[in-house]
Order: C-alpha cells, then structure tokens, then sequence
C-alpha cells in the first residue's frame, strides 16, 4: 500500500493541517472527525470545538433510511483523558462526548494524504452509498498571500451504489467558541449562504474576540438551523439528531430572547440533493475565520517599560487583508476552482518527482509545517516562527536563526517570505557592532533579546543571505542588507566580541561558542568552523560585487587558514572532532562576562569538580552536525569548503557510529524521540577507544529529525543513497500514523521548522541549483535522469532529463534564462522553445543561449541530443 495511504491502526495519530500560513489552521483526524482548531493566533493542540462535525442523511420516498456522522469509528482506548482537575469528564468517564461516538457513524475509513490534499474515503456496508471528504488550503509556490488564507476548503461526495434514486443530504455542524453571549447571523452574500458564529466580547484586544464563519455555495436546497436547541443535560445533541434524521429539509431555530447566560451554541448548514443510481454528488463546504489580535503572550517582561510594550496587540497579515470573516469567504468561493486547480498542479508537479517514495513522503509531509501554529505573518505579511510549539503556546520564539539553518523549504517555494527573515534580523536583531541576537523578540519594537550571539545562526545567516540573494538575482536587495552582513562576519573578530570567536583574525572560531544544542562549546571544531567558514567564502563573494575587494580579500585569507588548520588539526583521519582538553579549567577564564541559559556563572555552569572536566562539550567524539556547514554551502551555491575526501569521511563516519538500527539498547537520557526497535541517527557518538566526557553535549543521545535529514540528504550528496535513505526511512517509519503523526514532525514541541530539511532531498535528488544574479538555472539528477518539481523565484515547473535530452517546462509565473545547466550539455545538439529554435553554445558544462529567453506559464525550453 502507498505510505500515503492510511488504514486501521495507521490513523491513530494522524491529525492533517487545513489552513494557511500564518492564518491558523484546524486538523482533519484519521477517523474524520474535527480536532485542533489552532484559529485564535496561537496553538491549540488536542482541541475539539464542541460538537462540530460532517454528517450525511440518506431518504427515499419520503422516509430517512440512514443517517450518521461522517466519523469512523473511535481509536481504543476508551478510558478518556486525563485532565488536570477534571470532574465528571476525562479519565474514568470515557471518551468525550465532543467526539460523537455515541452518534451513528461509519464502522471504518480509509484516509488518504498527500499534502495539501487529505481525503478519507468512509467504509460501512450498511450505508446505501459511498462517502467520502477531501480537504485543502491553498498551497502556492511564490504566491505567499493566496497561501495564507484562514479558511479550510471542504468538498463532501457521495456516490448511490444503489439502484433507485436516492435524496441525499450533507450537514456541517459547527460550535461557537466564544466565552461571552453568542450571536449567529445568517449571512447571504457573494453567492454563499453561512452563518457567522461571534459572541459579545468586552475586550476588543482579546485574541480569541473575533468570528468564525461557515458557508456553501447559494443553492435552492441549502437548508440552516441557526441554533442547536438550548437546554441542559444531554438535550442539544439529542435535540439536533431528532432534527437533522426526520424526513425533509431542516428547520431553522433561532434566539433572540436577551438571555445573557451562555449556552453551548452549535449551528448547521444542510444540503439536499437527489442523485440517480450510479451517480454521485458533491458539495462544497467553507470553514473560515478571522481573529485580528496577535499578542506576545508567552514572555515575562523585563521591566515597566518591557511590559508596557509586550501589552500592545498587532493583527496577523490576513486581518489586514480581510476586514471581515463573510470577506475571507466570498474571496474563497469566488476563487476556489482558480485555488485549487492551481493547487492541485503544484500536488501533480511535486507528487510526480522521481524521488523513492520514502523520501518523497519526507519532502511532502513536512511542507505541512508551514501551515502550522508554528508559523505567523506580522503585519507587513513578513514571516515569523517559532522553533516549534507546546501543546497552548509556542515552543522557543523568535524564528531562530540557527533552527531555521535546516529549512530548506521556505526559500525556494516561498523567497519573499524567507527573505524577510533575513529583513527582519538584520534590521532588529543586529548590535551596532554587528553581534546578532538569534531570537526575534515580539512585538516589533521590544528591545532585543540580551543573550550572547551564536556562531551557527550568526554565520549561518551569512550564509542564507548568499543563497537568498543568488535565488532572487537582484544586487539592490543585497546592497541594502550588506553593510550588516559585513558587519555579523567581522564580529568574529571584533574587540568588543566577548566571547572571543576568532580574536586573532586567523579564520578559525576557538572562543566561546554558543550553537543550537543550548549550550557552549570552547575550543575549536569542525562543526561550527564550518559555518564560518561557509560565511567568508558567501561574504568574499558578496564583496566583490559591492565593490568591497578589500574586504574580499581578507575574507579569501582566513577562509584558506581556516580551511587548512580545520583540515590539519581536527580531522582524525576518520572524521572531524572538537580539539579540547577537558581537564582544562584555565580555559573557562577569559569567558565570565554574559548571561548563562541555566543561570550561574560560567565556572560553576561549565566546570564539574566531581568530574574534574568540562562539561557540555563533545571532545572525540563524531557529532552528527560536523560537517554542517558544508552541507548548506553545497545546497547554496557556496560550493564546497573543505576538503571531498574528508567530508566523504565524515559522513561515512556518522553513519557507522551515530546510526542505531535499533534503539532497543541505545541508553538516552534526553527526550525520547525514537525508541525500542525504531531506528534512528543519535546526535553524539563516541567511538571505541574515544573519550565521552562524563556531562556530554547536550541532547548527545537524542534523535533530532532536523539533523537526520541533514546528515542523510549529505550523505546520499557524497554518494551514500542506501545510507541516506536508510535514515530517512528511519525518520518516516517512526511517523507512520500509528506511532506518531505524519504531519507532525516534533523535536522541541510539535510541527518542529528543522524538519523543513527534508526538502533538501528534493534538490539532491534533482540537483537544482539556480544563480539568478546571473540568468542561470540548472539540474545535475543524482541518476543522471528523471522528472522533478523545481520552485524558485517568480516561478515553478518541472524539469525532465533522458536519454533523448532535457525539458524544462514552465507551470506557474515566469522564468528569465541566460545559461541552462543540463546533463551531458557537451552532447546538446538542438534547443527548441516551441517551435522557434535558438542559437546557442556550450561553455563549461552550461548552455548559454545568444539571447536570453522567457518562459511563461505552459511554456518548456528543450535540450535534443
């Protein structure tokens, strides 16, 4: 069976994401039903909004044969949850009964997923017809904003499998979440029918003070109950199903008593059509919404003068484009068969990469962190997150610059937003002396973070920076970004730099280095040298076309020095390790200045007397991460920094020692990610006869998915597939549905941005590069052939290579090409754009075209052999 089909005990865990980026989002669960309604500016795991549901009613000549709720049947077990403080609900209660397993339903479902399309398929024998629900949300490479709506698209068929005419009918149901005196309008509009479901909020700055809307299209047999009946016990449920199973259309209820008591309140929309034996019907449902008040409500201030800023409210980026919840829908609706077959090309494109299937699974599934409570446009629509998220907040703030090192995916499917972070950083998190705090502290404005900089996101934006201006092509952006990237590589080696990078100017990072595993490590490694390595090669570069050949040079100079004495001295012949002497208190001195993340000074936080070692650092041992740095030059641009045959080494290195086939008798103190007999690539090993430090790195044993797809997408780079692949299957397997959600990737909470490295596969896969400063776009397949998704700026298609020659075809917005990258280019005889045939010339491995061409949507340019 396809792994992106889900049955039985494969859908235990699987909850899909519908919504857009930084709008919110509700998931779809493997049995159907409505769960994490995430719509209210920040997380929201394991919600179920009241009653809300999809349901189906079956008539024939006058009298209801079937009706049930479009759920299957409930995942064992059945004891309830276990809520803090709960009473007469949760555990020892049984399941919720938000969750409608006491209401007809179907015995089993199918579900289906390949973002961003989910389908479950419903499977009861004794239903007279076959039921299915799909489910979707804009998703468009470059076209961020159509990608950002807060609406789920929801689209109900049924087929009569019978043989005689049969009156269908489907209903969605939906709960007011507001805490105050609740209001539902119908609304007719725009060529939709809803219902708008707000309360009467006191507090216009409350971020749960908005309106939750759902629609169908105008039809004559649309049907609404504006208010689920209001009494107590059990009586609205019961109430409703007496309704919705009687004969004929549903009757409408309305309140309008002034009752200031706040009921549970659900409304309806039902849909009736008759269909002939052997047809099928299908109704589209819309689920919108539209909360505009964003606050910062996860960090303590500081001061009066902190609070005071962390008081004020912003509106997330749809709010500013939709002033209203019935705006949000009749935009939908009157785009959705543009949405969604613009949506279902980009799915077709993606979908039909020649990539194992695993690996395709890891690049797909992950794009579906995007759409996650993990992720906020600001008002301007740039783009902000945080690491991951906790079940009611997010999980470490600030879009993090050395997390979203790994993540791939934003800047080719969307530039404009992942250069905002770029915007974003330089702009706010920069001192005057070019140190950079790696969290962005919100709202705009509030001071920033005080922590000390860290090597890896400070250089590693260096480095994103190259790779964001090469996708863009366009020397004015980087020109108003380059004094402050200048200025984050000179910090290495500036006097005020208290923790000593690179004091000595000689191209190798020996101080104190803080980096995405929380803590410092001192003393050089290939590790984070290779981020700055990576860094003076980018900004030598970037120099040189700002007209900066000075500084150009002394970036060429240490890059050669760093590069060799990382060579010389922290390569053991097998692969690259930390050169420290544990028992080397001294080392600690020159560093006492700044704050420590576990509080203490820097002695008493890095120094163990019991042990009589340093602690937190990673010594001889081979750290999954070593090579980091050349992993996101070589997907870059940047091109190799050390040496092939080293870094061939190294990977085969981590492979050997830090892959488990099984985690059965892998000791692991830190988070439990992978277990028993899963497999996994841990962090940290340390070889037979090497030293582990008695307090290792931290997370040493863990498996993090962001460094898995690192290290495998690297390896099977250098030649390594089964070994690659080996790892990612390791990753996939373990979120198969049953264990662990598909789309849900966690590390530091759920839908965790450093699994956005997945999407590096695609590109080794298809070995896409693009350099637009210089018209240049190229493939280099890792098998020398296939068909591929390609996205960069203003455009995206596919590109096909065999034996024949090569076509790059143009699916969405436009390309301008000067020189075309191709397999075995030395043997291209003939290009063709159409019909027209241009003159063009092979030069290093690259045609170069006479002329340089556009291609518009629907367009392909041909390389014959």
């Amino acid at each position: 069976m396809s792994r992106f089909t889900y049955t039985g005990e494969k859908r235990r865990e699987i909850v899909f994401p519908i919504g857009g980026i930084g709008a919110g989002v509700l998931g779809l669960d493997g049995t159907g039903r409505l769960r994490d309604w995430e719509i209210f500016n920040r997380p929201n795991k394991g919600s179920l909004n009241g009653f809300s549901h999809f349901g189906i009613k079956a008539e024939r000549g006058g009298k209801t044969l079937d009706a049930r709720v479009m759920n299957a049947d409930l995942m064992p077990g059945y004891m309830g949850n276990c809520i803090p403080n709960a009473r007469f609900h949760g555990y020892g209660f049984g399941p919720h009964r938000y969750l409608l397993s006491g209401v007809p339903h179907f015995r089993d479902c199918v579900f289906h997923g390949e973002f961003p399309f989910a389908e479950v398929c419903f499977q009861d024998e004794t239903f007279p017809g076959k039921v299915t629900l799909k489910a979707f949300n804009p998703f468009l490479p470059g076209d961020a904003d159509n990608s950002s709506l807060p609406c789920g698209f929801f689209t109900a068929s049924v087929e009569n499998t019978g043989e005689e005419e049969m009156e269908y009918t489907f209903e969605l149901s939906v709960n007011n979440p507001g805490k105050y005196r609740h209001h539902h309008r119908e609304v007719r509009q725009g060529g939709f029918v809803g219902v708008a479901l707000c309360d009467e909020n006191p507090d216009a700055e409350d971020m749960e003070n908005g309106c939750l809307l759902f629609a169908v299209p105008e039809t004559e047999r649309v049907a609404l109950q504006q208010y689920w009946y209001r009494g107590s016990w059990f009586d609205n449920l019961g109430v409703f199903w007496r309704d919705f199973t009687a004969p004929g259309q549903l009757k409408n209820r309305a309140y309008d008593d002034g009752d200031e008591k706040v009921y549970e309140d659900v409304a309806t929309i039902a849909v009736t059509a008759k269909v002939q034996p052997g047809a099928a019907w299908s109704q589209r449902f819309l689920i919108a919404w539209r909360y505009p008040n964003c606050k910062n409500y996860w960090s303590n201030p500081d001061d009066e003068a902190d609070a005071a800023v962390l008081k004020r409210t912003w509106k997330p980026w749809y709010a500013t484009r939709f002033d209203s919840a019935e705006a949000v829908a009749e935009y939908a609706f009157s785009q959705w068969d543009d949405l969604e077959a613009e949506t279902q090309k980009f799915h077709d494109a993606l979908y039909a990469s020649d990539l194992p299937d695993v690996a395709l699974e890891a690049v797909t599934a992950n794009l579906s962190q995007l759409k996650s409570a993990t992720c906020m446009r600001l008002e301007d629509g740039s783009f902000y997150a945080f690491e991951g998220v906790h079940a009611n907040s997010g999980s470490c703030e600030g879009s993090c610059t050395h997390v979203w090192n790994y993540a791939f995916a934003l800047p080719y499917l969307f530039p404009a937003l992942e250069r905002s972070m770029r915007e974003l950083d330089y702009a706010r998190n920069q001192r005057p002396d070019g140190g950079m705090s790696f969290r962005l502290q919100l709202p705009l404005g509030r001071r920033r973070s005080g922590f000390r900089p860290c090597v890896d996101g400070q250089m590693g934006g260096v480095i994103k920076t190259y790779r964001e201006w090469k996708i863009l092509g366009d020397d004015a952006w980087l020109r108003k970004l380059w004094p402050m990237v200048r200025k984050s590589v000179e910090f290495a080696w500036a006097e005020t730099n208290a923790d000593r990078w690179d004091p000595d100017k000689s191209g190798v990072i020996s101080g104190r280095q803080h980096h995405t595993l929380d803590m410092e490590l001192f003393g050089p490694n290939s590790w984070l040298n290779s981020f700055y390595l990576g860094a003076l090669k980018a900004a030598s570069e970037m120099a040189r076309a700002m007209d900066e050949n000075d500084f150009a040079e002394t970036c060429d100079v240490l890059y050669r020095q760093g590069r060799e004495y990382t060579q010389k001295e922290l390569f053991n012949g097998e692969y690259f390790q930390q050169k420290i002497d544990l028992r080397d208190k001294s080392v600690l001195n020159p560093y006492c200045q700044g704050e420590n993340l576990t509080g203490g000074g820097t002695v008493e936080t890095y120094w163990s007397d019991e042990a009589g070692q340093l602690k937190y650092q990673i010594g001889e041992g081979c750290g999954t991460d070593q090579v980091l740095g050349q992993w996101m030059c070589e997907l870059s641009g940047v091109g190799e920094i050390l040496d092939r045959q080293m870094v061939d080494s190294a990977l085969a290195a981590i492979y050997r020692y830090n892959f488990k086939q099984s985690m059965r008798n892998h000791f692991n103190p830190c988070r439990i990610y992978a277990l028993n007999d899963e497999s996994a690539l841990v962090i940290c090993d340390w070889p037979k006869g090497k030293e582990k430090p008695v307090v290792p790195v931290p997370y040493a044993e863990e498996a993090m998915n962001g460094f898995e797809y690192q290290a495998a997408t690297h390896m099977i780079l250098h030649g390594m597939e089964k070994e690659g692949l080996d790892v990612v299957r390791g990753i996939r397997d373990r979120y198969d549905g049953a264990k662990r959600n598909p789309w849900n990737e966690f590390e530091c909470g759920s839908n965790y941005a450093r699994s956005l490295a997945s999407y590096a596969l695609l590109l080794v896969y298809s070995g896409f590069w693009c350099d637009m400063t210089r018209g240049e776009v190229g493939f280099a397949p890792l098998h020398g052939t296939g068909k591929f998704f390609w996205s960069m700026e203003g455009a995206w298609g596919t590109f096909q290579a065999n034996p024949a020659g090569s076509v790059l075809q143009v699916l969405h917005g436009m390309l301008r090409l000067e020189r075309w990258g191709v397999p075995e280019a030395e043997k291209v005889r003939q290009i063709r754009r159409g019909l027209e045939t241009l003159s063009f010339r092979e030069t290093d491995g690259l045609i170069k075209l006479e002329c340089a061409t556009e291609l518009h949507a629907g367009e392909m340019l041909e390389a014959l052999r």
